[in-house]
């Protein structure tokens, strides 16, 4: 395995609990991980929206791994995927003030795994 699919694999991998606990059953799980109480439906339904589109990157990113015609793209949309969940967190630190260790936790592996993602983007590039 090359290491842009094991990338993909690994991305795949690190965001689909997450993904779960986003919108299987967000009136439980994100009281438990976030604190945040779920209010109404329509808090439900976008947090279950958000495990929706995950899930897709998910499907997207190890068809990119499986697929070498799919992988620059799987790839892109990997670091698009990291650059805009990092800068919305870090526009939430900048104007909501510093969020608990676990969402700093993931705006750090958010800027390394934007990081990676253009490194295997431009290696792709430089080997064609």
């Amino acid at each position: 395995m090359n290491k842009e699919s094991f990338f993909l694999i690994l991305s795949a991998v690190g965001v689909f609990p997450i993904a779960l606990v986003y919108g299987a059953y967000p009136s439980i799980s994100l009281p438990f991980f976030y604190d945040i109480e779920i209010t109404n439906n329509n808090l439900a339904n976008v947090f279950r929206a958000i495990m929706g589109i995950y899930i897709a990157f998910n499907i997207f990113w190890i068809s990119g791994a499986l697929i070498q015609s799919m992988r620059i793209g799987a790839l892109w949309s990997l670091f698009v995927f990291y650059i805009g969940a990092g800068a919305g967190r870090f526009l939430s630190i900048v104007i909501d003030g510093t969020p608990d260790t676990i969402l700093i936790i993931y705006l750090i592996l958010e800027i390394i795994g934007a990081a990676i993602s253009y490194w295997l983007i431009r290696g792709i590039r430089n080997n064609s």
